[in-house]
């Protein structure tokens, strides 16, 4: 079998794709499968958008320069394995969500026309409560995000590590 050499450019090509598919995945879930998500998992899909965004500007900029945009997707996705550490621990029950959107909506007023002015228009799922994507396999949506984070991550550093890398 041939070996592979990856350059930086194609590694910005494929955490395009890597932040296109964990993004289709949560789209997709929504839209198709009807699963709502609560405020944790909006926050986590900006991650990804940034590094679409990182990888586009990353492949519009002069082949020398390719690492830094690389350097800047390992970062980001870092920070999406993170901020998916957080939330599997919220649902884990293992500390509170840091996002006020997570708790019971707080009504206030003491007539019941205020009260309904002050209910939001749509319910939202709370946090603490995991998605499970899969029937049957009790891997929520937040953990398989952290795994994929951490696998697209670190094949983004490793990536970095030469000018060119050959996989066999």
């Amino acid at each position: 079998m041939a070996a592979m050499t990856l350059s930086p450019r194609l590694a910005l090509v494929l955490a395009i794709l890597a932040g296109g598919a964990a993004l289709g995945v949560a789209f997709g879930s929504e839209w198709f499968a009807g699963l709502v998500p609560c405020a944790l998992c909006l926050v986590e899909r900006w991650p990804w958008r940034i590094a679409i965004a990182l990888g586009v500007v990353g492949l519009l900029l002069p082949r020398r320069f390719a690492r830094i945009p690389l350097a800047m997707v390992v970062v980001v996705v870092l920070a999406a394995a993170v901020m998916a550490a957080i939330h599997v621990g919220v649902e884990a029950k293992w500390w509170p969500s840091p996002l006020p959107e997570c708790a019971a909506p707080h009504l206030v007023g003491g007539s019941a026309s205020s009260l309904l002015a002050s209910m939001p228009d749509k319910p939202s799922k709370p946090c603490d409560d995991p998605t499970y994507l899969i029937p049957g396999v009790p891997v929520s949506m937040a953990a398989m995000n952290f795994v994929f984070a951490l696998v697209v991550a670190g094949f983004m550093a490793m990536c970095m590590t030469r000018r060119s890398r050959t996989f066999p």
